[in-house]
């Protein structure tokens, strides 16, 4: 397996000039720093990716493992198991023209002022349309930031389906159990929501804290920490389920739980991502990283291809069914594209963000999508039978860009 990494001064982090690293080849380390501040250093452990080290840590705290199938022999199977694309001519709805203006346009970075590395359109269940950035690669893992988080759901969504958890039961953490501790009323569905109610800071960017250990949400992308445990170590300020708030406590305390799960029955899970999904679907270039103690921090630390991105699009736009065989739960999409009770905009359901509020006017309201920062993005439009995958680190301005990018792509696939 593969990943690709961006070494580079990322200005929404108002990192300057001075930011420097040092890539350490024989131990297999990159060192980042700047004048004034320590050093930090991230580790790479193979399929796992890289690891931010703690201070003054020489390894990591778990054994690395392989994961993932092996898929040469599938390359040249047909899509979407393998890659192989029908020479047959697009349905007649889709005007071709239109669809690789759409799609032109969408690449064409310097005209609009998105860093737009792919883009992939299906529709019927077919690609019917991509586009690369120069020097891109097709199976080139992306850094997806927090589209992640809707990896996490459909890992529990496998797990529910698997009769291993249920939604409402409520949240099998130890830390939360004793008598009297009201987070013992926090389900796996509020999670799911981000409707948990735990005191859990969120500053964002611009804040004077937001690259402090005070921002509770960010210091799990900077600092050397065991991720699942900061999740789980904050009280509650708010009543399970009345409170929407994006943080990352959330999606990282069902981490927690899908490991300890999946680990109780004697499986391996790090291969869990593969073995219950990943491989079932077709996805073949995903690389989730993990902290130290090897936790996935799947709410920022994941790649993958736009084409896999697209598989895991076209998984829900079937309603979690793929080749016949069940894969999420019944009703498990409908959970995740319905609006949280909690979220006054109707704008975000099961870690998945949604148009039910109209937030882009030229998509449906029925059109759902996991989003990461920077502008990474796997819009599924049931409504249409229609996926599209963004991917890329945008410099701001987001909105505006997907919705006339994916506006004009279904205006040119056009109706039945």
């Amino acid at each position: 397996m593969h990943a690709v990494a961006d070494l580079r001064r990322f200005d929404h982090f108002s990192w300057g000039e001075d930011f420097r690293y040092i890539v350490d080849e024989e131990r297999r380390r990159v060192t980042m720093s700047v004048p004034g501040v320590p050093a930090r250093a991230a580790q790479y452990n193979g399929d796992q990716g890289c690891a931010i080290l703690p201070r003054g840590a020489e390894d990591v705290y778990f054994e690395p493992s392989e994961v993932g199938a092996e898929w040469p022999n599938r390359l040249r199977e047909p899509w979407p198991m393998g890659e192989r694309l029908p020479d047959s001519a697009l349905p007649p709805e889709v005007d071709e023209r239109a669809l690789a203006e759409a799609l032109d346009w969408g690449i064409a970075n310097h005209e609009h002022g998105q860093n737009t590395r792919a883009l992939v359109v299906v529709y019927d269940g077919r690609i019917i349309g991509e586009r690369y950035a120069v020097g891109i690669p097709r199976d080139m893992p992306h850094l997806s930031w927090s589209q992640g988080k809707s990896v996490t759901a459909a890992l529990v969504g496998v797990l529910v389906q698997q009769g291993a958890l249920e939604l409402d039961q409520r949240a099998p953490i130890e830390a939360w159990s004793a008598p009297g501790d009201p987070r013992r009323e926090i389900t796996i569905r509020d999670l799911l929501q981000m409707s948990s109610g735990l005191d859990f800071n969120n500053y964002g960017l611009g804040n004077p804290n937001s690259l402090s250990i005070e921002n509770h949400h960010f210091r799990i992308y900077f600092d050397g920490i065991d991720v699942f445990e900061h999740a789980v170590r904050f009280p509650l300020e708010a009543e399970p389920g009345t409170r929407w708030r994006y943080l990352n406590s959330d999606p990282l305390t069902l981490g927690r739980i899908v490991r300890e799960t999946v680990e109780a029955r004697g499986d391996s899970y790090h291969a869990f991502p593969w073995t219950a999904l990943f491989d079932r679907i077709g996805i073949k270039n995903a690389v989730l990283e993990t902290d130290a103690w090897g936790n996935f921090i799947l709410t920022g630390f994941d790649y993958m291809s736009a084409r896999d991105w697209a598989r895991f699009g076209l998984l829900h736009l079937q309603d979690g069914v793929w080749e016949g065989e069940r894969i999420l739960p019944e009703g498990w999409v409908d959970f995740v594209s319905s609006p949280a009770p909690a979220n006054e905009d109707d704008a975000y359901g099961g870690l998945f963000w949604l148009n039910a509020g109209g937030r882009l006017d030229r998509l449906p309201r029925d059109a759902y999508w996991p989003a990461g920062f920077m502008g990474q993005n796997t819009v599924i439009v049931p409504s249409r039978n229609v996926v599209v995958v963004r991917l890329g680190p945008s410099p701001g301005g987001f909105d505006p860009y997907l919705n006339q990018l994916v506006g004009d792509v279904l205006d040119a696939i056009g109706e039945r």
